[in-house]
């Protein structure tokens, strides 16, 4: 009897793996793995915010509506409560990316306005923060294009036979990813200009 049972259980682990349950097993922890990574790049992101809207208060206190759009943005970035069920959520995660790009799109004008005032330009402080964005943008574009790949892999193994009888079966379902608007808007990091001297003149 115990022969028929390891019997049974080999024969219904080969038939689990010929249905493709192990890839979606493994694809589906990808892509967990994937979005823990653009949740923490944009969590760095967002760590920078308090001290650039600080250096960039110091000398341009005038510009209240850049620095209040970009403190709104943080703080909608922030109440979104960001759970594991947000992968299987498609409005809460365009919700997460409307704020996102909200927050992006804020940070660019907090990034241009600093080419009216000198000053500012060339504090170290501020070219450092500046550079720590860049970088971090730059991550974050690597971060979800690794994410948006894993869905698409994650989404196809489950729509394709005869691997979505065994997502039906065990009730996996098409994960949300990012939107190609939303891609295009966010793909593009701030630009850094570290040139803080005179205009030259041709």
């Amino acid at each position: 009897m115990r022969s028929v049972w390891i019997a049974l259980c080999a024969v219904g682990a080969l038939a689990l793996s010929g249905c493709g349950y192990n890839t979606i097993q493994r694809q589906d922890e990808a892509v967990t793995s994937a979005w823990a990574e653009v949740l923490n790049q944009y969590q760095r992101r967002a760590d920078l915010v308090p001290n650039l809207v600080a250096t960039v208060q110091g000398y341009a206190k005038q510009e209240q509506t850049v620095l209040l759009g970009v403190t709104e943005a943080r703080a909608k970035v922030g109440s979104i409560q960001v759970t594991p069920e947000l992968l299987n959520d498609e409005a809460a995660m365009r919700k997460f990316q409307a704020a996102q790009t909200e927050l992006g799109t804020a940070l660019k004008s907090l990034i241009a306005v600093s080419e009216n005032y000198p000053d500012l330009k060339s504090n170290q402080n501020f070219l450092a923060l500046q550079s720590q964005l860049e970088g971090t943008e730059n991550r974050i574009a690597v971060a979800r294009n690794r994410f948006v790949d894993s869905v698409r892999e994650y989404n196809v193994t489950i729509r394709s036979f005869p691997s979505n009888l065994t997502a039906m079966i065990f009730k996996y379902k098409t994960k949300p990813s990012f939107t190609v608007e939303n891609e295009a808007a966010v793909a593009k990091p701030p630009v850094v200009n570290f040139d803080t001297g005179p205009a030259k003149k041709n």
